[in-house]
């Protein structure tokens, strides 16, 4: 294919940041889909997109959309994308990929079984600056990595009707925040060995704050913590035996950071310098996969979200948090 062409599924804040980082990257967005005429006829105005269809069943029959952008809340993610695997698209369906690891597989394995990508939306793991930090632990530049930490700290509503309080809609910390510091660490040291969480939850059962301490291979430790309630310092740091990676906040969006030996020598100091928020780096990436005929990359391959998800399981089962419905 010489031009993929992108349906959005859902019209939230997050799928208009995802569909100007497309424009801004030159991609093509044929059409969108809501479970409103009226709101995906807004949506569609603005950017210049032909087709809006007052249904989701309406955007994946569309032969003019190649992949599909799942933009829904976390309990929908897994049926909106079995739903587009269905009707032969690709997805990219945002993060959390699904509100637990066996509607993961259940992904996972549909796509396997059509031939299609199915990819989590975890922009941040193909941002400039992070392909930048992998580069350097390759070369070996920090030496044996000791410890990661990182925050993702927000002031977000306390309305107890809002998503991000609402369990029935996957609401609180761990889902909406916590699974970009968890899948960090995961990225920078793999698989944890061993899990262990401590949380507190809201008025609406939904987690306020989750801390996590994991322990990995070769004895490397990493720490994360989440809140829905206080604006931390949303910074990251990569320690080793021979120097450490400081990541600026925001780290989880295009920012700076740091190579500091351990004598304080200032080894290499990386500025940031992208267009838009920077969502477009996974659609660039997923539409290379679609082209190459490959079902997953290496950056943050399926197998991975689903083992993530696992983790995100384990941190929940240790906080006692369960979502509505769940299997």
């Amino acid at each position: 294919m010489s031009e993929l062409r992108w349906g959005i599924l859902a019209t939230g804040g997050i799928a208009h940041a995802f569909t100007s980082d497309l424009q801004t990257a030159g991609l093509t967005v044929s059409a969108v889909g809501s479970r409103s005429p009226e709101r995906a006829e807004s949506f569609a105005r603005p950017y210049g997109i032909p087709r809006a269809y007052g249904s989701y069943e309406e955007l994946v029959a569309d032969p003019e959309v190649d992949i599909v952008y799942v933009a829904t809340p976390h309990p929908m993610h897994a049926d909106d994308a079995l739903l587009a695997l269905e009707a032969g698209k690709h997805v990219l369906v945002e993060k959390a990929f699904t509100l637990n690891s066996s509607e993961a597989a259940r992904v996972r394995e549909r796509a396997a079984e059509r031939g299609l990508v199915a990819m989590e939306a975890m922009w941040t793991r193909y941002l400039p600056h992070m392909r930048r930090i992998h580069e350097i632990l390759a070369a070996g530049t920090l030496g044996e990595i000791r410890v990661v930490t990182a925050d993702h700290t927000q002031r977000l509503p306390r309305d107890r009707a809002h998503r991000i309080n609402a369990l029935e809609l996957g609401g609180g910390a761990l889902l909406d925040l916590g699974v970009y510091p968890i899948s960090f660490v995961w990225d920078i040291l793999g698989a944890p060995t061993r899990v262990s969480a401590s949380a507190r939850l809201g008025e609406t059962g939904a987690d306020t704050e989750v801390a996590t301490i994991f322990t990995h291979d070769g004895g490397a430790l990493s720490t994360t913590i989440s809140s829905s309630r206080g604006a931390g310092p949303n910074t990251a740091a990569i320690v080793g035996s021979e120097a450490r990676i400081e990541i600026d906040a925001i780290w989880y969006t295009p920012t700076d950071f740091r190579v500091t030996a351990a004598d304080g020598t200032v080894l290499e100091a990386y500025h940031s310098d992208v267009a838009g928020r920077g969502m477009q780096f996974q659609a660039l990436y997923a539409e290379q996969l679609v082209r190459e005929g490959r079902l997953a990359g290496d950056i943050l391959p399926i197998d991975e979200t689903v083992a993530i998800m696992a983790t995100l399981d384990e941190v929940r089962a240790q906080i006692g948090l369960r979502y509505p419905g769940e299997d």
